[in-house]
């Protein structure tokens, strides 16, 4: 009786160990899946900022929540079933997809870009910086809600193709901690980013001279901190954009792009000695980011040339 106890529990334990090594690998797989998808998730940080600015502050951790709440509902409801069944039975679709979302992330950095170079990014700032109404404040929600489900799509397409060797159940619970940990984190960052400017405020109130320059310090670097996060939110749009061209051109049979990168990412890498491997990374990414500029700067030209309705009437506006 005693030695079956002991056996059971034996069983036990070696199931206990099998289910964390099963944690393990889920939790291991969904880093890789969501290192692969760093790109994207600066630019969700990078972009959420702009929907609260000139929104009264009482209100900007609400409005921040309620993104965060469809941001989720698109991952979990919508996407995450939408990328598992297509992993299932149309995995051939994974690439063109990933070159889709990659081709409007070039599209998006390059139109930024130019944006900044003829000064209309100015002129939207200025014009952003309005009090909203609860009425405007839902139609900003929900188009910050459908701008999240395009960027959301595309991390979860990136986060699949890393695990698409992996068993269903697994790819599953590996895209479910993708989507609710990037959710907390991007949001998170965001609450801080966009609070931190009241932190500030409420530290120059202080009777402490050191708090009181700390919160002035706060104050004065927040319009920094912006500024640098929607920069390396376009680089990164234009870097993950065209490495995804570049990949996705090569997985469907057109190896020369993809070939020059590797072989000129691998002589730069041996030239260096040391630093081979930095430089060999920072190579690949320059290139990457060369490709995704010059594709996202085509498809901006070809989209502003389609004609449309109404966007004669939207350009004068």
């Amino acid at each position: 009786m005693a030695g079956g106890i002991f056996a059971l529990l034996d069983d036990v334990a070696a199931i206990a160990r099998i289910a964390a090594a099963s944690i393990d690998d889920v939790g291991a797989a969904a880093g890789r899946a969501s290192v692969k998808a760093a790109g994207v998730v600066v630019d969700d940080t990078a972009v959420t900022p702009q929907y609260v600015q000139g929104v009264a502050a009482k209100r900007e951790l609400p409005i921040i929540k309620k993104i965060a709440i469809g941001s989720l509902r698109n991952k979990i409801l919508f996407i995450l079933p939408a990328a598992l069944l297509l992993s299932q039975f149309l995995p051939w679709l994974l690439t063109p997809l990933l070159m889709v979302g990659g081709t409007y992330l070039c599209f998006e950095g390059a139109e930024k870009i130019w944006e900044r170079i003829s000064g209309h990014h100015e002129a939207e700032v200025e014009e952003a910086s309005t009090e909203l109404d609860p009425e405007h404040e839902a139609t900003m929600v929900s188009g910050a809600i459908r701008t999240d489900f395009i960027l959301s799509g595309e991390i979860m397409v990136i986060a699949l193709n890393e695990v698409t060797d992996e068993p269903f159940v697994a790819r599953a619970a590996i895209l479910l901690v993708v989507a609710i940990a990037i959710t907390l984190l991007v949001y998170g960052v965001v609450a801080l980013i966009v609070k931190m400017d009241d932190v500030g405020v409420h530290l120059t109130q202080r009777s402490s001279a050191l708090l009181q320059r700390v919160g002035h310090g706060l104050v004065k670097f927040m319009p920094v901190l912006l500024a640098i996060i929607s920069t390396v939110g376009i680089a990164a749009m234009v870097w993950v954009g065209g490495h995804i061209i570049l990949v996705g051109v090569d997985d469907l049979g057109f190896h020369p792009p993809y070939d020059f990168v590797h072989h000129l990412e691998e002589d730069v890498h041996h030239a260096m000695g040391a630093f081979g491997a930095v430089a060999g990374w920072l190579t690949n990414t320059v290139a990457s980011a060369l490709i995704g500029l010059v594709w996202g700067a085509i498809v901006v030209a070809i989209w502003h040339v389609i004609p449309r309705p109404g966007k004669h009437a939207t350009d004068h506006a």
